[in-house]
């Protein structure tokens, strides 16, 4: 019976041991929001198209530094409006759109067990229409908007194995 029970407590501790890698944002960073006008389906899909290629232009033209990245936004501003422009005319959108570059409020936020907190943060922010739909958002520098959305990395656990082997 002794047996049992420990065995028990030692899959449930290991079980508990595994986690999901995560992503934590540095102090020193500049992120990027897009905000859909609401959350119809189509302003979600407008939202997500226009971060899209917002997030495929800067891939493009990756900086080394926080400051390179910086005064590539604010040189490349135009060209984001024409990108946006662009995006929402291709879907026949009729809306007016705001970029701005600078400190710019962010809610708080929880995604994968961590929370980020609200507050003043340097970045790029687009409000589409009246910008009141659930929105997008990720760090350009460093790059974490850039990272494959595909893999699903894990730590591995001895623990982990033995009960998918067995259970």
């Amino acid at each position: 019976m002794k047996k049992i029970f420990w065995i028990i407590i030692i899959l449930v501790l290991g079980y508990s041991l595994i986690q999901t890698e995560k992503i934590i944002i540095p102090k020193e960073s500049i992120r990027l929001r897009v905000i859909a006008n609401s959350n119809s389906t189509k302003d979600q899909a407008i939202k997500k198209e226009v971060s899209k290629r917002l997030v495929n232009k800067l891939r493009k033209n990756q900086k080394e530094t926080m400051e390179e990245t910086r005064d590539y936004i604010k040189k490349e501003l135009p060209t984001f409006e024409r990108i946006i422009s662009k995006t929402l005319q291709e879907n026949q959108i009729d809306k007016d759109f705001k970029i701005q570059y600078g400190n710019n409020y962010f809610p708080k936020k929880e995604y994968d067990n961590i929370i980020y907190e609200e507050g003043e943060y340097e970045s790029l922010v687009v409000s589409l229409g009246k910008g009141t739909g659930k929105n997008y958002w990720c760090v350009l520098f460093p790059p974490l908007c850039f990272i494959d959305e595909t893999k699903n990395i894990q730590y591995k656990s001895w623990i982990k194995e033995i009960i998918a082997k067995y259970f």
